[in-house]
């Protein structure tokens, strides 16, 4: 399994709003591109903005290409998820997962 980590930053008074576009607009399309195993979205206040932490699960490199393209380290953020954020990666780091265990929780 390989993690695919990306960050940005935005405002308080907007985060909330990147949130709702991550499960409303990115997850639907993530879904649909085989080889997805599933997101995290983690955030953190810092002084005058908060910090986002995307983490996406993937089976294989295969399988990041299809959903970014060939430059599998550019970063893929739409118009709409630009607009909400003050800052964010243009690159992306990729991570091969030694050890994963996730129980089943819900905050939301």
């Amino acid at each position: 399994m390989i993690a695919r980590l990306w960050s940005a930053h935005t405002t308080p008074a907007l985060s909330d709003s990147y949130l709702q576009h991550f499960e409303l607009a990115v997850q639907p399309q993530l879904q649909r591109v085989e080889g997805f195993l599933g997101a995290t979205v983690s955030t953190r206040p810092v002084p005058g903005s908060v910090e986002i932490l995307v983490t996406t699960y993937w089976a294989s490199f295969a399988a990041i290409d299809a959903f970014a393209g060939a430059d599998r380290e550019a970063a893929v953020v739409a118009a709409e998820a630009a607009a909400l954020l003050t800052d964010f990666d243009k690159r992306v780091r990729h991570y091969e997962v030694a050890i994963a265990e996730f129980p089943p929780v819900s905050t939301r």
